[in-house]
């Protein structure tokens, strides 16, 4: 097993959703669908976190915020857009104030469409991370390992 898919962190951030999505992101932590079988854990602090889950869309008060939990992950992570409005601003993509989906802050991985997304395609994004995320750990060390 590789470093990346020992046990990846998550950390969730509802950008600003009508919370729908997050719902969903809790049933697939809950027994029913246990995406800790995959060695998944949920944490609140983003140094410990491999993967960025955001749901909801980027406005002007929180983008600073998206800014600043993605900077203060450590290489290498993952973000997943979950959600409609995460991934394009769904249904608030002509309000005022919106900017659009997570994509217009910070660099996106996966996307999980849905309204609300359903927590099978949250755990079918977060072990498509995983892929990611393993792919990222290699390059890094293969970096380093050159410098």
């Amino acid at each position: 097993m590789s470093f990346a898919t020992k046990s990846p962190w998550v950390i969730h951030y509802d950008a600003s959703s009508c919370n729908g999505c997050d719902i969903e992101v809790l049933a697939a932590l809950c027994p029913g669908f246990d995406v800790e079988r995959f060695g998944i854990i949920n944490t609140g602090n983003p140094k410990h976190a491999d993967i960025f889950l955001v749901t909801g869309s980027v406005n002007e008060q929180n983008i600073h915020t998206i800014k600043e939990i993605y900077n203060q992950m450590l290489e290498p992570k993952v973000v997943i857009a979950c959600g409609v409005c995460a991934c394009s601003a769904g249904v608030f993509h002509d309000c005022y104030n919106v900017i659009g989906g997570v994509d217009q802050a910070i660099p996106v991985d996966v996307y999980a469409p849905g309204c609300a997304v359903r927590p099978e395609a949250i755990i079918d994004a977060v072990v498509e991370a995983l892929g990611i995320l393993d792919k990222k750990a290699k390059a890094l060390a293969a970096k380093k390992k050159g410098a």
